[in-house]
């Protein structure tokens, strides 16, 4: 089989021909139609995220595809089952075995392309604005890096949440994907961003995938009894957080890593899971998916996130003629 394999860190990586893995017990085997890329897989490329697997690996956190083998013990999945995996790795090849514990079954309106870009940013949205930050109706939402694949989610679980949303992104092109999302007010990332949600009313809750100066601002810009997610670093620098502005303005700054959530928590990963992909039937949420590109142009595809050229998702597909 074809995988994207690393075998030197700092890497690009390769294409090359692997052998087929069989699924172990609590594992299935997955044929793979539909990958989605995110920051973490250039992180993990460069070794720098904090789960990069041992050399030689397979990246691809995310994937959705056909059950063709299934491990001792499984009962819940049976051969030809349709499932989206929220891995860790190993989704950019034509096959791949994962735990159980970690798939979806998928409603059957729900494509392969949808179901696998909906896995991560969503459920990193989800879990962290309604279960981790608890946001209110009423409540303004300030979201950086909003045309992103994790910021565009946000911005839409944001709206289904009741809140007001204020979307940062750089850029025409990129803030009118956020106002199609349900953004309420857009800030370019070239203006002022404290004056500019200081002017409508400051952010009570903050979603900060950007970092550096814009993370900066963003804490100027929060109402006193606000939370913050500083959920990643795109920009580069990660911010020091002054425990002294935290005392003064009762501020709550949260943590939050959705790979550790799930491998604390299963059951509330497979929760959300199961919740998201029922609002893709529903019609409730519709992932934006910029570029498909075939696997062999998997680099390609981690260079339009590298260079911030994408919004929302970046699906790679090992088989395009049969993907959804």
């Amino acid at each position: 089989m074809l995988s994207f394999r690393i075998g030197k860190q700092g890497s690009c990586g390769n294409l090359m021909e692997i052998d087929t893995p069989a699924p172990g017990p609590g594992q299935i085997g997955l044929e793979i139609h539909a990958c989605a890329l995110n920051f973490a897989d250039l992180l993990m490329v460069e070794g720098r995220y904090q789960d990069t697997p041992p050399l030689p690996f397979t990246p691809g956190l995310e994937c959705a595809g056909r059950v063709t083998a299934v491990g001792d013990d499984i009962s819940e999945f049976q051969i030809g089952d349709r499932v989206a995996v929220f891995g860790g790795q190993g989704g950019l090849a034509e096959f791949g075995v994962f735990d159980a514990a970690r798939a979806v079954p998928l409603p059957a309106s729900v494509g392969y392309d949808a179901a696998a870009a909906s896995l991560i940013a969503y459920g990193t949205s989800l879990l962290a604005l309604e279960q981790q930050a608890r946001l209110q109706k009423g409540e303004t939402l300030l979201v950086t890096g909003a045309a992103g694949g994790v910021g565009l989610t946000a911005v839409e679980i944001g709206k289904h949440l009741g809140a007001t949303v204020i979307a940062q992104a750089r850029g025409e092109e990129k803030l009118a994907v956020a106002k199609a999302a349900g953004a309420d007010h857009l800030i370019d990332a070239s203006e002022d961003l404290r004056l500019r949600v200081k002017a409508l009313g400051g952010a009570d809750v903050v979603y900060d995938a950007v970092g550096g100066e814009t993370w900066k601002a963003a804490f100027r810009a929060t109402n006193p009894g606000g939370r913050l997610l500083p959920i990643g670093f795109a920009g580069g620098e990660v911010p020091q957080i002054p425990a002294n502005h935290l005392l003064v303005k009762n501020l709550t700054v949260i943590g939050f890593y959705l790979g550790g959530l799930v491998s604390l928590r299963p059951e509330l990963g497979r929760e959300t899971f199961d919740k998201l992909m029922r609002w893709l039937a529903e019609g409730r949420i519709t992932p934006h998916i910029s570029h498909r590109l075939p696997l062999s142009e998997t680099a390609q595809g981690l260079e339009l996130i590298r260079n911030r050229k994408a919004t929302g998702k970046v699906i790679m597909q090992p088989r395009p003629e049969t993907t959804g």
